[in-house]
């Protein structure tokens, strides 16, 4: 089985920077995409940032320019770093994983435990 354990969340003041990490663990062939989800009570959950296998990114309207999404193939691992922050980037933040077992099969998605980003002065 595969295991996503994400770190990095925790208090931060507004204008503060957070680097969260995202690490896969199990029978992994290859990762296509790793992506980064974030829900707060009440609200949608949004899709603020993913990354394919060439590096390709997209970002999210309301985090575009200060949210970097990365990732180290060989440690099946993905970075957010998440710069300017402000309270409406308070969320419980999931990483997502397209992950392929063996070649030719269904890819699967995985997900992180959640990482709670609290923005506030």
């Amino acid at each position: 089985q595969v295991q996503l354990v994400e770190s990095g969340g925790g208090l931060v003041q507004p204008g503060g920077s957070l680097r969260l990490s995202c690490v896969a663990s199990g029978i992994i062939f290859s990762i296509y995409d790793m992506g980064w989800y974030r829900q707060a009570p009440g609200k949608q959950g949004e899709l603020v940032a993913d990354i394919n296998n060439g590096g390709s990114t997209r970002y999210s309207d309301p985090v575009w320019g200060r949210f970097t999404s990365s990732r180290v193939n060989a440690k099946n691992t993905g970075y957010l770093q998440m710069n300017d922050l402000n309270p409406e980037d308070t969320a419980v933040y999931y990483c997502n994983a397209e992950v392929h077992v063996s070649s030719g099969n269904i890819p699967e998605n995985y997900w992180g435990q959640g990482t709670q980003v609290t923005v506030s002065s």
